[in-house]
């Protein structure tokens, strides 16, 4: 419905929308209005979620980096040498000492030598006086460990014409595949073999003892029977 007013000014009559047709019109507007809002909330991006997302990737990252130099450090293999020959007044500081400036040592074992008789027991107090045979060294660095051995075998252990082992020459080898668990089973077997060996010296000494023993008292009883059977017929001819 359209409705009519006639103005002073103008001759033509000015037409007026009705109330449905501007209902019409009202909601066309806020359609249009709600899509051009939905773009723009789509085209602004979600800044919290992407900075998340960068972060967690982030620390992935991180967590791979750290677990790779976890897996280097764990997989840097040791290297084991064998010395077959120490030298007198060498000892576990001095070869420290002496090795430690081509590489980082770990643990060393050296053998003492095995003395018997009076020798053990003179210098049972002195700690200087022990002489060592042989020696295992680790070294962190498994290829320190190859370079030494060919650089050090068979030459001079000190240049000093005043040093005591200016005379002595290292005589060493690389073991490959060698751990230090393998010295310390073999350690502890041949502890076990010297232990059972004491064990059945003892035991052969005390078989012997009482063997000793039992025999001295059957003697000691043949005396007593003999003197017995030599004052028994005295007796008897006393009597009669």
């Amino acid at each position: 419905m359209k409705k009519e007013l006639k103005t002073t000014s103008e001759s033509q009559p000015i037409e007026l929308e009705s109330d449905e047709d501007m209902v019409v019109d009202m909601t066309e507007m806020n359609v249009t209005k709600a899509k051009d809002v939905k773009e723009q909330v789509a085209v602004v991006p979600n800044t919290k979620d992407d900075e998340e997302e960068d972060d967690d990737e982030m620390d992935l990252a991180n967590f791979n980096a750290g677990a790779k130099q976890t897996a280097k450090t764990k997989k840097r293999k040791k290297g084991i040498i064998y010395i077959s020959n120490i030298p007198k007044h060498m000892n576990v500081t001095r070869l420290r000492e002496i090795l430690g400036e081509f590489g980082k040592i770990g643990r060393v074992y050296l053998q003492p030598e095995k003395k018997l008789g009076d020798k053990a027991k003179k210098n049972k107090r002195k700690k200087y006086n022990i002489h060592f045979t042989e020696g295992w060294v680790e070294f962190e660095s498994k290829r320190v460990a190859k370079q030494i051995v060919p650089l050090l075998n068979n030459k001079q252990i000190s240049t000093r014409k005043k040093s005591q082992f200016y005379d002595s020459l290292w005589s060493m080898k690389y073991l490959p595949r060698f751990k230090w668990v393998h010295l310390t089973e073999r350690m502890n077997y041949e502890q076990a073999v010297h232990k059972q060996r004491l064990q059945t010296e003892v035991s052969q000494a005390r078989k012997e003892t009482t063997f000793f023993q039992n025999n001295l008292d059957k003697s000691e009883h043949i005396k007593k029977l003999a003197k017995k059977a030599k004052k028994s017929p005295n007796i008897a001819k006393a009597k009669a």
